[in-house]
C-alpha cells in the first residue's frame, strides 16, 4: 500500500509542479496589488519596488513553465492568459497611474499620457507577432514600469518626459527589436548579468532619490547603453539584410 501511494504521488508530481508554476505566476497580482496600495498611500518608492518584484517573477516564470512542460501537463488551463492579465496590470496599468501621480508632465497632458500608455500597451499585448523567431520583442514591449523608474530617477523636464512617452508609444508599432534577457540565447549569461546589475543600480537610485550615488548612476548608464546597443544592433541586422544570429 505504501508503495502504491508512493507511485501515485510520483505520477502526480508533474501536475503539482505545473500548478506550482501557475501559483508563482499568479503571485504577481499580489505584488501588483501592493504596488497599487503604495500608490494610493502616496509612496512612490514602495510602488516602484513592488513593481520591480513583480517584474522579476515575470522574468523567470516562463523559464519554469517550459522546464516543467506546463502546457502539456495542464492543457485546460491557459497560463499565457494568466501571464498577460498580470503583465498588463504591472507593466502598463499601474505604471501609467504612477506616471500620472508622481511624474511631472506638462499642464493638461497628464491624462492624455495615461491614455497613450494604456492604448499603446493594448496593441502590444494583442499583437500576435510581438516576439521574433530569436525571442526579441518586436516593438516597444510596453515596459512602462521600467520607463516609470527612469522618469522617477532622472526627473526630466516635463516636456521631455511627455516626448519620451510619445516616442515609446510610437515604437510599440514599429519593427524595432528589444532584448528579452531571459529568452534571447545569444550572450544570455551576459544579458542576465547586466540585467541583475541594472536592477541593483536602479534599486539603489530609487531608494536614495534624489541623492544619487555616482557608482549607481554610472552603472545605470552603462547597463542602459548595453541594452540600447543590443537592440539597435539586432534591429540593424534586419534593416540592412544581415544574417539573424540565434
Amino acid at each position: 500500500m505504501v508503495q502504491s501511494l508512493s507511485t501515485q504521488t510520483e505520477s502526480r508530481a508533474p501536475i503539482y509542479k505545473a500548478w506550482s508554476v501557475h501559483v508563482f505566476t499568479a503571485s504577481g497580482v499580489l505584488l501588483g496589488t501592493m504596488a497599487l496600495l503604495a500608490l494610493v498611500d502616496n509612496n512612490p518608492v514602495a510602488c516602484l519596488l513592488w513593481l520591480g518584484a513583480a517584474m522579476m517573477i515575470d522574468g523567470i516564470d516562463g523559464t519554469l513553465a517550459r522546464k516543467y512542460e506546463v502546457k502539456s501537463v495542464l492543457p485546460h488551463f491557459d497560463g499565457s492568459t494568466l501571464d498577460m492579465v498580470i503583465d498588463y496590470l504591472t507593466w502598463a496599468f499601474i505604471p501609467a497611474l504612477f506616471i500620472y501621480y508622481f511624474i511631472e508632465l506638462p499642464p493638461y497632458l497628464g491624462l492624455i499620457s495615461v491614455f497613450i500608455i494604456l492604448l499603446s500597451s493594448m496593441f502590444c499585448f494583442c499583437n500576435v507577432d510581438m516576439k521574433s523567431q530569436d525571442n526579441y520583442f518586436v516593438g516597444f514591449p510596453a515596459a512602462w514600469n521600467i520607463a516609470a523608474a527612469y522618469f522617477y530617477i532622472l526627473d526630466l523636464p516635463p516636456l521631455l518626459t511627455f516626448g519620451a512617452i510619445l516616442v515609446l508609444a510610437v515604437l510599440t508599432v514599429t519593427k524595432m527589436k528589444f532584448l528579452h534577457p531571459f529568452r534571447v540565447r545569444l550572450f544570455m549569461p551576459l544579458n542576465i548579468a547586466v540585467t541583475l546589475l541594472w536592477c541593483v543600480c536602479a534599486t539603489s537610485l530609487i531608494l536614495s532619490n534624489p541623492d544619487h550615488a555616482a557608482w549607481a548612476l554610472w552603472g545605470l548608464g552603462l547597463t542602459s547603453a548595453y541594452f540600447a546597443g543590443m537592440c539597435l544592433w539586432r534591429t540593424a541586422q534586419e534593416w540592412f539584410g544581415g544574417q539573424m544570429v540565434r
